[in-house]
């Protein structure tokens, strides 16, 4: 335990800041295994994209996370998100027989 004044006052801030950085960390974690788990079922929304690069760029502004981190997990989870969205089959269209045109004789 520290003596002096300052160093006791670093102590309290200094765990302050941890506190929220782990708030900031958990909800960024949250966002992303929502993203991923959408991601591996084949559903993926733009809400669950949106949200979890919200919570990544929260997480880089307050300096929790490096910015080319923030950027370079954007991109993965984009990527992710897109390759996901278009495996998807989607039903094949049905074939519309042309109408047979009767002449009059």
């Amino acid at each position: 335990m520290p003596i002096i004044k300052s160093a006791k006052k670093r102590v309290t801030v200094a765990r302050k800041a941890t506190l929220r950085n782990l708030k900031t960390k958990r909800a960024l974690k949250k966002a992303v295994k929502s993203l991923q788990s959408a991601v591996s079922s084949g559903k993926p929304t733009a809400k669950s994209l949106s949200k979890a690069q919200s919570e990544i760029d929260k997480a880089a502004k307050k300096g929790v996370i490096h910015k080319n981190k923030a950027a370079r997990k954007k991109s993965q989870l984009a990527k992710a998100s897109k390759k996901s969205a278009s495996s998807v089959k989607k039903s094949p269209a049905k074939k519309t027989s042309a109408k047979k045109t009767t002449k009059k004789k």
